[in-house]
């Protein structure tokens, strides 16, 4: 017989760590940005419809 509470704490650390991963590099990215210096924006000229 498998051994289903196994199976289903293996399956649970697992996405547990995937979650820790995601969050760990959410956090980085978000870290990166904040600390990037501001990109002056430039706003090009609307043109008009070829209809």
């Amino acid at each position: 017989m498998p051994d289903y509470k196994g199976m289903y704490l293996a399956m649970l650390r697992a996405s547990e760590s995937a979650i820790e991963t995601l969050i760990g590099a959410q956090r980085a990215c978000e870290e990166q940005y904040l600390s990037a210096d501001e990109t002056p924006v430039e706003l090009l000229p609307k043109q008009p419809d070829d209809r």
